[in-house]
This record gives C-alpha cells, structure tokens and sequence, in this order.
C-alpha cells in the first residue's frame, strides 16, 4: 500500500500550522524572551482572568509540566502573581499582574499584526478559504470549544 506522509492531510496539517506558529514566536521571543508556553499561558490568563494551573492546562493543550515551567517564568518576570484558595489550600489561583496586562496588551497588539501579515500572504480568497476549511473540519469532527476559566 502506498503512503506518503507529505500528503497526509493531519501531517500537512500540523506542519502548517507549525510554521505559522514559529514565525509568530520568533517576534514574541526576539522582543520578550517568551517561549511558546509562557505565550500561551499569558494569553490564557489574559483572554479569561484567574485561572488555575489545571485550567491553563486545558486550555491550551499543555502538558502540565509546561505550564508549571511557563507559570515559574512569568512569576519570575513579574508578569503573574499566585494566590491561595481560602476554601483548599492545596489550589492556587492565578491573574497577570498589572504589568502582565500591559505586556498581554501589547502581545495581543503584536498577535493582531501577525494575523494581518498571515492574511496578506493568503490574500482574501485564500483567507476565505482556509477559514471555511478549518470551519468544516472543526464542525465535521465535534470539536469542542477550549475550556475557559471559572468566571465563563
């Protein structure tokens, strides 16, 4: 049976979307020295207030050691502050500080340019189309919506 990964639509898939995903981190790591974790959990925090670590967690499709790594950098950075759950000491919730809220402004600033250079590239059809296509994936294989945090 022949097979060719390069073809493999879920291969083809992640490749792409890797490549968008590098070239935006190369901007956000060259001015911010942040990994792709810390990204992710910045913009979780970010896009949703308070959250847990767990919650992160799902929301990005982290592996909780990432989190917990990317949690440390930003506390270290002062960009998140950690506080314990009066009713269970054991969970710690977790809000961007205000200087967090500045930096997510300006990284969602940076997101938003990123996005219109993307659509540049694809042009309007292109965007149109990629757009449908991940809509028809997204609803043909019940995909949820990402968990939020608590107040959602």
């Amino acid at each position: 049976m022949d097979f060719r990964l390069e073809t493999f639509l879920p291969y083809r898939l992640n490749q792409a979307a890797e490549l968008v995903s590098q070239r935006f981190a190369a901007q956000y790591r060259a001015r911010y020295r942040m990994t792709r974790p810390e990204w992710r959990a910045l913009a979780a925090l970010g896009s949703y207030g308070r959250m847990t670590a767990t919650e992160i967690g799902a929301n990005s499709s982290m592996h909780k050691t990432k989190v917990s790594r990317a949690v440390r950098a930003l506390e270290e950075k002062r960009w998140l502050k950690r506080s314990e759950d009066a009713a269970d000491r054991r969970i710690e919730h977790l809000d961007l500080t205000p200087a967090g809220r500045r930096i997510y402004g300006e990284m969602i600033a940076l997101a938003h340019e990123y996005e219109q250079e993307v659509a540049r590239l694809l042009g309007a059809d292109g965007l149109e189309q990629l757009q449908a296509g991940l809509a028809t994936i997204e609803a043909a294989l019940a995909v949820q919506p990402a968990r939020r945090g608590p107040s959602d």
